[in-house]
């Protein structure tokens, strides 16, 4: 194997967003509920460092969660 296998990247999924004044952000405590703007059968952005690559479908299977990938956004022409 080549020494890129051995290089580790963030993978992170958005699921959704959401905005707020930071005296909000500021009170809040465990257990507190954050309200996204994303519907739960919409796709989500998968992101590798930061930077989009992927979209993707949440998928429940027992009490794991995963996402399926549903469109690759690296190495397409711009």
């Amino acid at each position: 194997m080549t020494a890129v296998g051995d290089v580790f990247i963030d993978i992170s999924v958005v699921l959704g967003q959401s905005t707020m004044p930071i005296n909000q952000l500021l009170k809040m405590g465990r257990g507190a509920v954050i309200e996204l703007d994303g519907k739960e059968d919409q796709p989500v952005m998968i992101l590798a460092n930061g930077r989009p690559i992927a979209r993707g479908e949440i998928v429940i299977s027992g009490d794991r969660i995963a996402v399926s990938v549903t469109e690759l956004l690296i190495g397409r022409p711009r």
